[in-house]
């Protein structure tokens, strides 16, 4: 996902979007710009973006349009997704199991959040790993599966599932 600037100081920023858009690339793009005519709204969405939020903005606002982008490439709908008797909230970064509020670390919300957000569908080690981690950020080899270990702890050995060989996933609600 990308915020783009339409006032750029090399390119502007619609060329920009237009050049992306060119290339067929799904990138998700929010245009956040001081240009907040109804013409420069149009054209903006016209030419590719997919939300437009003019300056002055709220961050709260800002960051909610960020979830719903989010979102739209999951199978959440909300802020707060529920499989069985958990639920995560994304608004909040609480999860609740069994009606009690559980305590996780950045990484296990992190986790969570990607395999509730994508229930039903087998998430790759590769793939969690990279949500999970930065780019060089070294990755002790069993990390992953510890982090696994301790969510199943927490929410019971059954929530997430092993798929041999491939990686987790969560049954869909």
């Amino acid at each position: 996902m990308a915020i783009l600037d339409l006032g750029l100081p090399d390119m502007d920023g619609l060329e920009v979007l237009r050049r992306v858009r060119g290339r067929n690339l799904d990138l998700p793009i929010l245009l956040l710009t001081a240009r907040a005519g109804l013409d420069d709204r149009v054209t903006g969405l016209d030419s590719g973006a997919d939300d437009y939020l003019a300056k002055p903005f709220e961050m709260s606002e800002l960051f909610a349009r960020l979830r719903v982008m989010e979102r739209r490439l999951t199978t959440a709908r909300t802020s707060e997704i529920t499989i069985g008797d958990v639920t995560l909230d994304t608004k909040h970064n609480t999860v609740v199991a069994g009606g009690a509020e559980i305590e996780l670390s950045r990484r296990e919300f992190m986790l969570l959040k990607s395999l509730m957000e994508s229930a039903g569908r087998v998430q790759t080690r590769n793939a969690l790993e990279s949500r999970l981690y930065s780019w060089g950020e070294e990755v002790a080899s069993n990390a992953l599966e510890v982090h696994v270990h301790h969510l199943r702890k927490k929410l019971g050995p059954e929530f997430i599932k092993t798929v041999r060989g491939v990686g987790y996933k969560v049954d869909s609600p």
